[in-house]
């Protein structure tokens, strides 16, 4: 059998003008797609495949996100050359940060990890353009105080079936949220910024498709009044049957870190 040389890479990039991390037929643009084409550049001859840690949706941006490089032929010794050539030939809105080699025992779909997503947010005043993507502004007023306690009504292990997009009755929707909480923004500015902003910050082992997007859904209708945290407590029930009605945005969320065990 042919010798496989395996590579854990780490990324980042800005979300805003792809269809998310998986290749897609015709023709969308992908981080991963993108990565690809990239590689096969830099690798010329060599044979390789890719696979992500994590998939993200249209829109949404990694400030740290991994993937796993399998390749026929080992890189050259000094990895940080590797990357720095990489980097040169990636687009602008995608950048390498680093790299290390792992042994085939590493699974990066099994191995155990943590993720941790932020989620910026204003509200009231229409933004400037510049913020669209990184920045939700909701055009209601919003109660933050009362927010903030809703958000510590996810930490725990619940039924998240209310927040998964597309649920099937034969999916466990069960999932343990370590930690989620709203604070002000003290991590991303701009003068183009509004004067105040905030962060939903959750972190976790594994989220379901658009859970952290439909979480912030139901936090700006309790925001808004909309719901009460009552409407939140019944949501995360075993049996819960309520549905979700606002989903957010894409471009405010941010796949913040994956920390690997």
């Amino acid at each position: 059998m042919k010798q496989r040389f395996y590579y854990l890479i780490k990324i980042q990039f800005l979300g805003f003008r792809y269809h998310g991390w998986q290749k897609q037929p015709g023709g969308l643009k992908t981080v991963e797609g993108m990565i690809i084409k990239t590689l096969r550049f830099v690798l010329a001859e060599k044979k390789f495949k890719v696979l992500g840690a994590s998939r993200t949706d249209a829109k949404v941006s990694a400030n740290e996100a991994l993937f796993e490089l399998f390749v026929d032929e080992p890189l050259p010794e000094i990895l940080g050359d590797f990357l720095e050539v990489v980097n040169k030939n990636l687009p602008p809105d995608i950048k390498a940060l680093a790299i290390e080699e792992v042994d085939a025992t590493f699974n990066i779909i099994q191995h155990p990890k943590l993720k941790e997503y932020i989620y910026v947010f204003s509200y009231g005043e229409k933004l400037h353009p510049f913020a669209a993507p990184l920045i939700v502004s909701y055009p209601q007023k919003l109660d933050i105080d009362l927010m903030k306690n809703g958000a510590k009504l996810f930490i725990g292990n619940h039924n998240f079936k209310s927040y998964c997009a597309r649920a099937n009755e034969h999916k466990n929707f069960i999932r343990t949220i370590l930690e989620c909480k709203i604070v002000e923004n003290n991590e991303y500015a701009a003068n183009f910024f509004p004067e105040k902003s905030y962060l939903l910050l959750v972190r976790g082992k594994g989220f379901m498709r658009n859970q952290i997007r439909l979480m912030m859904g139901a936090l700006f209708k309790l925001g808004a009044n909309q719901i009460d945290l009552d409407f939140i407590k019944r949501s995360l029930l075993p049996d819960s049957e309520e549905k979700i009605s606002y989903i957010a945005p894409a471009s405010g969320l941010i796949l913040n870190k994956i920390e690997l065990d």
